[in-house]
């Protein structure tokens, strides 16, 4: 401690107080003073169990980082960011599209949506009969249902909300798979809860919905930097593993045929 002061000093003399700051706080001594708390913020669609390995793994590695974590909309991710409250945020965010400034973009990683029915259901995969059929989505305010109500007006069509379930992902699975209406389900979600035979992919023309997954922060976290870079590391591999950027195989078009003679004819 007394040979940090030391160099605090001799650097101020010298005229130059802020990189006797910056010195000071990346002395190893520091560092173990500063790896304290970081505060992440999640978005509501992000926030779900598998981030618990990229978490673990981060106090793991550096267990005297006291994590805060608070689940909110992205657009008050942002305010908070900000307003000092958050040190970084995952958030989705539109391709191509980053952060407003002056907060900073890394974009890590990719996720692929699906339009999905009950694999009993009788939806066709158009958008006229989406738009007749019940939906399940999160409220409004939130990116996902934003963006698929986007695409479905440029079609000419607005789908009828039928539930609207505040960022319960696996409530929301759980309807659909009881036939009480469409909804839209990450890729990555679908294949890991292994439900493909529960539940149908509906892909109607023109239909494509990416997120780009970033970490966003207001600027340089000094000795925190290299917690971050952890954490983006493993939620990075998270969406790999998935492997969302592959198209899932099974939609409409491949109902079994015992199953389509059994629907009335129209």
């Amino acid at each position: 401690m007394l040979d940090d002061l030391r160099a605090l000093v001799e650097f101020a003399q010298a005229g130059s107080i802020a990189g006797a700051a910056d010195r000071l706080y990346r002395t190893p001594s520091a560092i173990t003073r500063q790896l304290q708390r970081l505060r992440i913020g999640l978005a509501h669609a992000l926030a779900e169990g598998t981030l618990i390995k990229p978490i673990r793994a981060l106090t793991e590695k550096y267990p005297k980082v006291r994590l805060r974590l608070l689940s909110a909309l992205t657009g008050e991710l942002f305010n908070r960011l900000l307003a000092g409250e958050l040190d970084v945020a995952v958030v989705f965010l539109p391709e191509g599209k980053t952060a407003p400034s002056p907060l900073l973009t890394n974009i890590i990683a990719s996720d692929r949506m699906e339009i999905v029915q009950s694999a009993a259901g009788n939806i066709d995969d158009d958008w006229e009969s989406l738009s007749r059929a019940p939906w399940v989505l999160n409220p409004s305010g939130c990116l996902l249902r934003a963006s698929l109500i986007d695409q479905m007006e440029r079609a000419g069509f607005t789908p009828m909300v039928a539930a609207e379930i505040h960022y319960n992902i696996h409530l929301q699975l759980a309807l659909i798979q009881s036939g009480y209406g469409v909804g839209l389900l990450p890729a990555r979600f679908i294949a890991r809860k292994n439900c493909r035979d529960t539940v149908e992919v509906l892909r109607p023309p023109s239909f494509d919905l990416r997120l780009s997954v970033a970490i966003t922060r207001i600027g340089q976290l000094g000795a925190l930097e290299r917690a971050v870079e952890l954490l983006e590391h493993g939620i990075r591999h998270l969406f790999e593993a998935a492997d969302t950027t592959k198209t899932v195989t099974r939609s409409r078009r491949r109902v079994p045929a015992n199953r389509r003679e059994a629907r009335p004819r129209k």
